[in-house]
């Protein structure tokens, strides 16, 4: 193994992994407020803004759902009609994952 591919697999190796991504998250933080700091805020930008963590969280959900069928679909729209009725975060999380469990169970 060369010199630099014992560095890597060393002990020292992960500590330069997780130096770099910590590093990286900054800067991508950082990035976004240094932009945003530059970009006038109109009336349409805030209603971005304001829609983009539902995005987020539908981008990172919906694969999953969909991969996992009908059980995953009906225990969304569960936690989604419980959020939408009580604007409570925790209520929505019960209601979603209660209702797959009682799927689940019932097979």
């Amino acid at each position: 193994m060369s010199g630099f591919g014992s560095f890597i697999a060393s002990p020292w190796g992960s500590v330069l992994a997780i130096a770099a991504m910590t590093l990286v998250t900054f800067l991508c933080r950082i990035a976004g407020v240094v932009v945003m700091s530059r970009v006038r805020i109109t009336p349409r930008i805030e209603r971005g803004l304001r829609a983009l963590p539902g995005s987020i969280i539908l981008a990172t959900i919906l694969p999953v759902v969909i991969d996992n069928g009908w059980p995953a679909m009906i225990a969304l729209a569960a936690a989604i009609i419980a959020m939408a009725v009580t604007r409570v975060d925790i209520v929505g999380l019960v209601a979603g994952l209660g209702t797959l469990a009682v799927i689940r169970a019932l097979g």
